[in-house]
């Protein structure tokens, strides 16, 4: 289900624009629709005010929560079914914080992300987007949403789009709160500044080289490292929010002396934030998580030489919870196994992409 829809079914009931945007208000905060001091029938049209309890209902469903698993770090993963038996993962934060997800898989086929082994089953509605957050906020409050979740929102840009609007005005959520998450796609870069509300903006970098960048993630779109940085520094200047480059760190193939080297070079002076995340490890693929100490110095060089570089924990790590590995423990997926060699710095961009 979309937003549009559903206003078109409220006006249908006979609420104007003021009617359809409390009710959409209530239950984007997860708040019951009889809130306040005022009493629903001297407020609402009575056709609408009769069809509430059932169309309340059928939003509870649009998120059911079918398990929750806490981390020792206060986060915890949510396994979420969807009206049609599909399930996606949503992440509870610390700090109030949410990840969601936008797809039933995903099309961008990264080689160490669980979530990409199956490809995309189907695209995730701007309504059932927001109903994970008013799912969540049943649990603790949400003033952070992340769109990192399974899928790659750039792929199902009207749904998310019309998600980060809804949250960003009535949902309370603050804008800079509202994060973006993609591989870099240049209808994202053309949509996202022309949207009511704009959200802050996470690109996955994970190398500097263009060869190697093709093979971690061998159905983004072709842009460089230095085409996606270009792209990213426009968007923080126009909105003031800083870039969040993502880096997860995979042991033996972007963790040497030749990536810092490369990230120095392409994000010194920038609007940006860099967020190294070390692995996590997913039992049927073949990548190792580097050692704590190994990634903090990574971080300390960085830094010294003036990135701004945040060493994360992937939340859920204690729980084998990775992005796709409790969809994936429910649904039983084949396994495939995909070997990933590291590119020097100045390979030839003919490089062979994984399968």
């Amino acid at each position: 289900m979309r937003i549009e829809h559903l206003r078109q079914r409220l006006s249908a009931l006979g609420a104007n624009p003021r009617h359809a945007q409390r009710v959409l208000r209530l239950w984007s905060q997860a708040l019951p629709q009889d809130h306040g001091r005022r009493q629903v029938a001297d407020f609402l049209p009575a056709s609408l005010a009769a069809a509430l309890p059932a169309l309340t209902d059928e939003l509870a469903g649009l998120a059911r929560l079918l398990s929750e698993h806490p981390g020792e770090d206060g986060s915890a993963r949510l396994l979420v079914a969807l009206p049609d038996g599909q399930t996606v993962e949503s992440v509870l934060l610390p700090r109030d914080g949410l990840c969601v997800s936008t797809q039933v898989g995903c099309a961008v086929g990264c080689v160490f992300c669980m979530t990409g082994q199956g490809g995309l089953i189907r695209q995730v509605g701007s309504a059932e987007i927001v109903a994970q957050v008013v799912l969540a906020r049943t649990l603790r409050p949400v003033k952070k949403v992340v769109f990192m979740g399974m899928g790659e929102p750039a792929h199902n840009l009207d749904n998310v789009m019309e998600a980060i609007d809804l949250l960003g005005t009535v949902g309370n959520i603050g804008h800079k709160n509202l994060v973006f998450s993609t591989v870099g796609d240049p209808r994202a870069f053309e949509a996202l500044p022309q949207g009511r509300v704009k959200p802050a903006l996470a690109l996955s970098l994970h190398t500097t080289k263009a060869p190697l960048r093709e093979q971690l993630l061998p159905r983004a779109p072709r842009m460089t490292p230095e085409e996606l940085v270009g792209a990213g520094e426009r968007y923080a200047r126009a909105t003031g929010y800083p870039i969040q480059y993502q880096w997860t760190l995979l042991q033996g193939i972007n963790d040497g002396d030749d990536e810092i080297e490369g990230l120095v070079r392409l994000l010194h002076g920038k609007h940006a934030i860099l967020n190294m995340i070390p692995y996590n490890t997913v039992d049927d693929l073949p990548y190792q998580r580097p050692n704590w100490e190994q990634a903090a110095d990574i971080a300390r060089r960085l830094h010294r030489r003036g990135i701004l570089t945040k060493l994360r924990q992937s939340a859920g790590q204690d729980v084998e919870g990775g992005c796709g590995q409790l969809r994936a423990r429910a649904e039983k997926p084949v396994r495939r196994t995909v070997n990933i060699q590291p590119v020097p710095l100045n390979a030839a961009s003919t490089a062979v992409r994984s399968s």
